[in-house]
């Protein structure tokens, strides 16, 4: 079923894992899918792979943020379809936290989405979604993860201000927020296969429904968010943790 044939769709962040899946499912559903990403060779080996589009931009920069707009107003004219996908996780108490790794924390997940967001408005159509990835420590923050969490707080404080504001033009705005995702991210930093089991293992423990969520899962709640079954939703924060939050 092709639901959003014809429609244009940006996601940051789309050379793998959530966004990787999303714009696979979103391709898949018929939309014409633009996948960013700052590492230019990463972000077209990806866009090759899934046959999308391809904008090489750092959403923590917030001049890439502009150059991306003003570039997908040139190619497409306009975007029905808006994924605030990019964000980076960091681990540290409070008084280990550096002020690199704050301002780093905060300037990809809070600040960036925040002018991805305000940069794209004048080229959102009209009865646009945009949804943003959130995390389910915004509603659970634990020690180690203060900034981490503070960042998803605050972007899905600004998503409900955006969502009301927006809501003349009748553009939706969401998030949906992962538990424990099964991507590369702890095959990427060089962790072996029983190391990444074990890790699982303590994790999936904290999981009512006793498993990991996957990318796949998380492409289709941003699918169904942008497509007319949910015309009425906005302002949402859709946890998708395992119960995570309720334990």
């Amino acid at each position: 079923m092709e639901n959003l044939k014809n429609k244009t769709a940006v996601i940051t962040g789309g050379n793998s894992g959530i966004g990787y899946a999303t714009a696979k499912q979103l391709k898949e559903q018929g939309a014409n899918v633009i996948i960013t990403g700052r590492r230019k060779e990463a972000i077209e080996k990806a866009a090759l792979e899934l046959g999308v589009t391809a904008i090489t931009a750092d959403q923590s920069n917030i001049s890439d943020i502009e150059k991306l707009a003003a570039q997908v107003k040139a190619d497409f004219g306009s975007v029905d379809i808006l994924f605030v996908n990019a964000g980076i996780a960091g681990l540290g108490t409070i008084e280990q936290t550096t002020e690199e790794l704050y301002d780093n924390i905060m300037n990809v997940n809070l600040k960036g989405a925040f002018f991805t967001l305000s940069k794209f408005i004048p080229i959102l159509k009209d009865g646009a979604s945009v949804v943003f990835l959130s995390s389910n420590t915004a509603s659970m923050p634990g020690p180690g993860s203060s900034v981490y969490s503070a960042s998803k707080t605050a972007l899905n404080s600004f998503m409900r201000s955006a969502a009301l504001e927006l809501a003349p033009r009748k553009i939706r705005v969401n998030s949906v927020s992962p538990g424990p995702t099964q991507t590369e991210v702890m095959n990427k930093v060089g962790l072996d296969e029983t190391t990444v089991k074990g890790i699982m293992d303590v994790v999936v423990e904290k999981v009512p429904l006793k498993q990991m969520g996957k990318a796949e899962d998380v492409a289709k709640m941003v699918s169904h968010l942008s497509s007319e079954a949910a015309v009425f939703m906005t302002g949402a924060d859709v946890i998708m943790d395992g119960g995570m939050v309720l334990a």
